[in-house]
């Protein structure tokens, strides 16, 4: 597999070329990281880019790859990188919510959909970039690079995760992390040729700090396969001690229902 196609493999056979030893996590996150430096300066796709930390947690996970007796054991996404949109905190790194006066601003403790997202065994590569507060439909905050379409660098990837939908388009994270009030994953998805997906109120957890606008706005992935996003999506959601309001897990899974038939459609 040449370098262009492990860019834009998707995160399900990511996860299973390092099950079968194909490619360690090591070498994988190298790979983003290697993308990440020589194509975020044109693309804005990345605020904070966790590289310290992605290539620390890859060391060990490539330890445990091959130290493991059952890959059984192991996460479901091990090894496989991600980014996350910097309206979500990550204990340690800035989170700066696309405000120059937040710039400074240092998270002291990991959102819920950020510790379903490491519990999953995914490696998070950096913070994307958003418009200001999640406020606009595109991605350009004052004091911060503009991020760009990776398909026409004259155009807009849409906002408010634009950098998270930008990173996927062009190869520097296999599947990302969004948010959405009123458009802010499905803007950028169709910007970008993408799959992204609202998911309905109470399917996401707002834990630990809780919800103030009555579930408008959620957490969703970005991804560039069906299948991708709904796995993502399976492991964001979920219950979490002290949510005021939920809804029960998916029968069969979002991923398990992407593998049945679909039913005779209806034009009316």
């Amino acid at each position: 597999m040449n370098s262009v196609d492990l860019a834009f493999t998707s995160a399900l056979e990511q996860a299973q070329l390092i099950r079968t030893k194909v490619i360690s996590p090591l070498e994988l996150v190298n790979f983003y990281l290697d993308r990440i430096q020589r194509l975020n300066p044109l693309l804005g796709c990345y605020f904070t880019v966790m590289a310290d930390r992605a290539l620390i947690l890859a060391k060990t996970q490539t330890e445990q790859l091959f130290q493991i007796s059952d890959i059984n054991d192991l996460p479901p996404f091990f090894g496989v990188p991600i980014s996350i949109k910097d309206l979500n905190p990550v204990a340690g790194i800035a989170c700066t919510y696309g405000s120059r006066a937040l710039v400074d601003r240092i998270a002291t403790y990991d959102d819920g959909v950020v510790s379903r997202i490491r519990q999953a065994g995914f490696n998070i590569l950096g913070k994307t970039a958003t418009s200001e507060i999640g406020s606009l439909p595109y991605t350009e905050p004052d004091g911060f690079p503009p991020a760009r379409n990776p398909w026409n660098l004259d155009y807009t990837p849409g906002g408010s995760s634009g950098g998270a939908a930008a990173a996927v388009a062009a190869g520097l994270s296999p599947v990302a992390h969004g948010s959405d009030g009123g458009g802010s994953v499905r803007g950028p998805a169709f910007c970008c040729g993408l799959v992204g997906i609202k998911p309905t109120r109470g399917r996401v957890s707002h834990a630990p700090v809780g919800d103030f606008q009555s579930g408008i706005s959620t957490d969703g992935p970005l991804a560039r396969t069906v299948a991708d996003a709904a796995a993502l999506l399976d492991i964001m959601s979920g219950y979490i001690l002290g949510d005021p309001y939920w809804i029960s897990d998916p029968n069969p899974s979002f991923l398990a229902a992407t593998q049945q038939p679909p039913k005779s459609l209806k034009i009316a």
